[in-house]
């Protein structure tokens, strides 16, 4: 997995900071009334525990045990029930609200795809929500990928790095190689990257054969519904119990 190095995972709570996305999954949260959340491939926890509040339950889960040993160590982590796995772990009727938020949805490829959109509708309690995020393939936003080799600051000292992206094939896959020298230790951890591009009518289809409905499908975090343009880079579903 690519983030079960613990040193790309201090490097992911740089590149994901707290944002815009964070804040439409506060207020979705807030909205709702949600009082059983699970965050979905939470990574490092850095939008879970802010999701805790009191008379709420909150279960982070992902499968990589380095980003939930940050997480675990975060401030606020204490409150929040941290599980090592996939979709599978969330028990049936369980949570008000499942989130996937940045490209955890995408990172998930095939047939782990419908196991865990199955999976979150099983754990939906009747009046539950699905929320997340992804990229929309008119966008091609995979032809901006291709860095080359570079250098910066890190906590855990000087990073060179670069990133080169194929194009997706017929499933959509696009799979991108990252290599990350630290320059100090010397340490090279080169890996793959995968991400599965859906159309808005794929997602569609997908949600209603586990067993959800899409209720809304957004173009951002300001809830302008998505018409399906080359301009617009996100889709944002909301899902429900079909």
């Amino acid at each position: 997995m690519t983030y079960d190095d613990p040193r790309l995972a201090v490097v992911y709570d740089i590149d994901n900071p707290d944002g815009p996305d964070h804040d439409f999954f506060r207020r979705f949260a807030d909205h709702l009334g949600a009082k059983r959340i699970v965050d979905l491939g939470c990574g490092t926890g850095l939008l879970t525990v802010t999701l805790t509040a009191p008379g709420r339950t909150v279960t982070g889960i992902d499968p990589a045990a380095a980003m939930l040993d940050r997480a675990t160590a975060r401030p606020g982590g204490e409150a929040v029930n941290w599980v090592l796995g996939t979709g599978e772990q969330i028990a049936p009727q369980s949570a008000d609200l499942v989130l996937m938020s940045g490209n955890v949805a995408m990172h998930i490829l095939g047939d782990d795809w419908h196991t865990t959109l199955a999976a979150i509708a099983r754990g939906l309690r009747p009046g539950g929500r699905l929320v997340f995020e992804s990229r929309n393939p008119q966008a091609r936003a995979w032809e901006t990928w291709n860095d080359p080799v570079a250098e910066r600051d890190t906590p855990i000292g000087l990073l060179r790095e670069s990133l080169t992206t194929e194009p997706p094939g017929e499933n959509g896959i696009v799979v991108m190689h990252c290599h990350n020298e630290f320059v100090d230790t010397g340490h090279i951890a080169d890996v793959e990257q995968t991400l599965q591009f859906r159309t808005r009518q794929q997602i569609v289809d997908d949600l209603l054969a586990a067993g959800l409905v899409a209720l809304n499908v957004w173009r951002g975090w300001a809830l302008t519904p998505f018409v399906g343009t080359q301009a617009e880079q996100l889709k944002v579903f909301e899902a429900a119990p079909a």
